[in-house]
């Protein structure tokens, strides 16, 4: 297996990344669910399986099955006695989490109540790579800059990324971060396939 490094960080990553979206049965409000619907035997088997190929990274989402990724792979981890030093674990906010209007988006409220959540059910006390999940277009980008550069500070996140963002707002992002100190975006996850190639387009070129 090879591996790269995380962005602009000292961290480095196997090659291929897990994908959890399908972990999980589906809930009520659990669309990601769906997609598949496994028990913690079965997605201890792959994590397993994952882990002895030489993958160390591992990425989920609070949204994923409404937090049962989460905690299938935070519960995986364990029961496969996998030192938390071994992997890289990202997660990311942003989806909607409840019915209430502040129970989604980048706001520092959200942001703090969720990073809570998602430690519960990883079973870990940091997230490697905390990434914001969407655009919200009503919370100022400074307001979510400084909730994530406090996480960080907290020692509650490592590095923060962001997924499916435009690339003139990340690098306005960048600029801020630049000029108040603040924790930097280090990676950008964005849809890409032969058919959806609109990423070569701006962000190919802003990164």
């Amino acid at each position: 297996m090879r591996y790269n490094q995380l962005g602009n960080t000292g961290m480095f990553v196997s090659e291929l990344c897990l994908g959890t979206m399908t972990f999980g049965a589906a809930g009520e409000n659990a669309q990601w669910g769906l997609i598949a619907s496994l028990d913690q035997k079965g997605v201890n088997e792959i994590v397993g399986r994952s882990i002895a190929a030489g993958v160390n990274f591992f990425d989920t989402a609070d949204v994923y099955s409404f937090g049962a990724s989460e905690r299938l792979l935070g519960q995986s981890l364990k029961d496969l006695g996998v030192k938390r030093s071994d992997v890289i674990i990202a997660t990311k906010v942003h989806g909607v989490m409840g019915e209430g209007p502040n129970q989604r988006g980048s706001s520092r409220g959200h942001i703090m109540d969720s990073i809570d959540g998602s430690l519960e059910r990883l079973q870990t006390d940091h997230i490697d790579l905390y990434q914001l999940h969407g655009t919200d277009m009503v919370t100022p980008i400074d307001e979510t800059l400084r909730a994530l550069d406090d996480l960080v500070a907290a020692g509650k996140v490592r590095y923060v990324g962001v997924s499916n963002w435009q690339a003139w707002r990340i690098a306005k992002a960048l600029g801020i971060a630049e000029r108040k100190g603040f924790a930097r975006f280090e990676t950008v996850q964005s849809y890409y396939s032969i058919a959806g190639r609109d990423l070569e387009r701006e962000i190919v070129p802003l990164l």
